[in-house]
């Protein structure tokens, strides 16, 4: 009998918690604004942070998370020429963790088709090349280990389409004249998502057979290769590919990794998302001040109220109930319209930003959460001061 006394009168506290706020008007509105802005930021920034860093992280995503990067900087010291040449199979016999190589070797050019000219980067290539990058064909086939001596050609996705006239794109068997040479075509390939660690992109490219850049530039090098490590760890595979490069060439040789470069990505990202909670967390701090503003306020103009209630053997404790209870019904609403706003406008933000809509799982609990301790917690000096009136003085209260 007790407890359900108790449930009935908590149900009336609440009832009358929610009309002490309406006939509070105007200055409940502003703090419910407060609340609804603050949650809101959190939750839109979140989003739209977490967004943009998906969106800037895919780009590195597409690269894979076995490769490395061997490149050979200039230095005023390093006086010998990096080779035109790599003997892959002696390369992959000395590293059997390697699962696939890919020298290249590359400067720029102008193709012409047809009377059309197209500017691309000539790629010397091996076999291994589209492996490597995951480079697909539109039609054709890719370079093989048998065409050295050729003069075939893979046309990349833009520059296909710049050499070809409508009514006549391009097609398998055509040539295509590089400098003073006419190339086979032997395949197209399809549009590639460009990746900023890859020093090439294959849709401005044309890939000829790394032997045949002799006849493309008088001193043709290696400017890169490509190597996807399989299963193999990566640390210790990049240590042994650059004492094995170093030992082979005698010269610099400088091998990244693009996952280490990932995971730093994702920790600056996770820095980022902190910082930007941290912001919606001011625009909180202030709807707060402003619901413990608001419930000051209230309990000023209602002591009369407060001292009657004392009379009737009202205990402290239902008056702190009473006025916490207004503070976390105004919270609550406020979370719960701040969480639609930080949606909406995320949302509209990303879609007219062209990205991927991305929202953590903790993006809403930690808006609306937060919303919601701050209005407990900045209600609750407001309920005890109402709570520790004197009932005499509160009486007296005009």
């Amino acid at each position: 009998m007790h407890e359900g006394h108790d449930h009935i009168t908590l149900m009336q506290v609440l009832t009358e918690s929610i009309g002490n706020l309406n006939l509070s008007g105007r200055r409940s509105l502003l703090a419910l604004l407060g609340i609804m802005v603050g949650s809101g930021s959190i939750i839109a920034l979140l989003i739209i942070g977490g967004s943009g860093t998906e969106e800037a992280m895919r780009t590195f995503r597409h690269m894979g998370t076995d490769t490395l990067i061997v490149n050979f900087p200039s230095r005023m010291e390093e006086h010998r020429p990096v080779p035109a040449h790599l003997d892959t199979l002696a390369m992959r016999a000395a590293l059997p963790e390697i699962a696939e190589i890919a020298p290249l070797s590359h400067h720029s050019g102008r193709i012409s088709y047809a009377g059309k000219y197209s500017d691309a980067s000539l790629v010397g290539a091996t076999g291994g090349m589209a492996p490597a990058i995951g480079l697909q064909l539109r039609e054709g086939r890719h370079l093989s280990r048998y065409d050295r001596r050729e003069a075939f050609a893979v046309v990349g996705a833009r520059v296909a389409e710049e050499l070809g006239a409508p009514g006549r794109p391009l097609r398998i068997g055509d040539r295509i004249r590089i400098e003073h040479y006419l190339f086979e075509v032997i395949g197209i390939a399809k549009p590639w998502p460009a990746n900023p660690l890859i020093p090439i992109s294959a849709d401005d490219a044309v890939l000829v057979p790394l032997e045949g850049m002799r006849r493309l530039h008088p001193a043709p090098q290696i400017n890169a290769i490509i190597v996807r490590g399989g299963d193999a760890e990566l640390t210790g595979l990049a240590q042994a590919l650059r004492a094995y490069m170093q030992e082979l060439w005698q010269r610099a040789v400088d091998v990244q990794i693009p996952r280490q470069l990932l995971d730093g990505l994702q920790q600056q990202a996770n820095t980022f998302a902190y910082l930007l909670a941290g912001l919606g967390g001011i625009s909180l701090l202030v709807g707060g001040v402003g619901v413990m503003n608001v419930m000051l306020m209230s309990v000023a103009e209602r002591k009369r109220e407060i001292g009657i209630r004392m009379a009737l053997g009202a205990r402290r404790r239902d008056i702190r109930r009473l006025f916490l209870l207004e503070a976390v019904n105004l919270s609550l609403l406020g979370a719960l319209l701040g969480a639609a706003l930080g949606l909406t406008v995320a949302y509209g933000f990303v879609r007219f930003s062209h990205w991927d809509f991305h929202m953590a799982r903790e993006v809403l609990p930690l808006g609306v959460g937060g919303a919601l301790l701050a209005g407990i917690f900045f209600g609750l000096y407001p309920a005890f001061t109402a709570s520790r009136l004197q009932p005499v003085e509160a009486l007296r209260a005009e």
